[in-house]
């Protein structure tokens, strides 16, 4: 009676992964999309009009008051930075 059991409990399993896929695979299907093509202009639009303060040779250098990634401008004291 055990090996019946246990194969009752394999096949279930199986089957329960198997509905565990199919489910996954469904909520794939039902993502929603968007051409290559319409993918790619979206990403060119972005990268011409947003700037990189990493790239200094395409946008050109910026001032150390409008660099986001700069040392902070210490207002007073001896100007340490602790991270």
């Amino acid at each position: 009676m055990s090996s019946r059991q246990t194969k009752v409990s394999t096949s279930e399993l199986k089957l329960r992964r198997l509905m565990e896929h199919n489910q996954r695979l469904r909520e794939d299907l039902a993502r929603p999309r968007i051409r290559v093509s319409e993918a790619s202009v979206n990403l060119i639009n972005y990268c011409k009009n947003t700037t990189d303060y990493l790239v200094p040779s395409v946008w050109g250098t910026i001032s150390k008051a409008e660099d986001p990634f700069g040392a902070p401008q210490p207002s007073s004291g001896c100007g340490c930075v602790v991270m």
